[in-house]
């Protein structure tokens, strides 16, 4: 029987908590709820949702009068600083929250120029991280990460990407047909979790979703050992849940 599909994060809530910043903005002295609802134009029930995470992120504060206006994190990134800087920290803080409430390491993952980089992680001595015994950059075809970068790209980029990195055989899980592969990517759908069992490294499980801010090609994984194989669907479908605050920094 085939696995129960796993659903992605929901881009779209992410497009209306840009708006609802962007509402809060252009309110100095704190936008309403109804204010708010009304020029991002949020579906019923998605306010207080988003409203919940963007406190909790530091990008709004509520006024005693029950106002919004503008949070620390948010105003810090909008100071001028070094915005860069304050970006990587903030990431940096949200991926140590997410390894330590799913019990796994957690990266996020870019395609640059090409080539499959891992930005940044948070790993821990009880969540370790992958043990990278052959650069990331060569196994595209195996990895979680690697596979769903992969699928974001157009056919020409992947030939393009595998046309340089050949589809070796890592473990014997690995897939180093490039047409089964092309066949796999095909048809991944985009709000099913990428699975890599073993595919990468014997001992290890990993999943992936996609976190494409703009035109950037991106997304956000997690690992644990074979010993935890029993907690990857649970985990993958709290990184799920929980990227949100991962892309909505990216897209910043």
């Amino acid at each position: 029987m085939a696995p129960e599909p796993l659903p992605t994060v929901p881009f779209h809530s992410v497009q209306y908590a840009l708006r609802v910043l962007e509402a809060v903005a252009g309110q100095g002295d704190g936008a309403t709820e109804d204010r708010l609802a009304r020029e991002a134009g949020l579906p019923p029930g998605h306010l207080a949702h988003l409203l919940i995470m963007l406190r909790r992120e530091g990008y709004l504060e509520q006024l005693p009068d029950g106002g919004y206006v503008a949070g620390e994190a948010l105003s810090r990134l909008s100071g001028g600083a070094d915005r860069r800087a304050l970006l990587q920290d903030k990431l940096q803080r949200t991926l140590t929250e997410l390894r330590d409430d799913i019990g796994a390491a957690v990266y996020i993952s870019r395609y640059v120029d090409g080539e499959v980089k891992i930005t940044q992680f948070a790993a821990g001595p009880g969540t370790p991280a992958v043990n990278e015994w052959v650069d990331f950059k060569a196994a595209a075809h195996a990895s979680a990460v690697g596979k769903c970068l992969l699928t974001q790209l157009d056919h020409d980029g992947r030939r393009d990407h595998l046309s340089r990195h050949r589809t070796i055989r890592l473990t014997s899980r690995t897939t180093t047909n490039e047409r089964v592969l092309f066949s796999q990517l095909d048809s991944q759908p985009p709000t099913v979790p990428v699975l890599d069992l073993q595919e990468y490294a014997v001992g290890t499980v990993c999943a992936a979703v996609p976190v494409t801010a703009g035109s950037s090609v991106g997304c956000l994984a997690l690992s644990l050992p074979l010993e935890h194989a029993h907690r990857l669907r649970a985990a993958a479908r709290k990184l799920n849940e929980q990227a949100a605050p991962v892309l909505l920094s990216l897209s910043l």
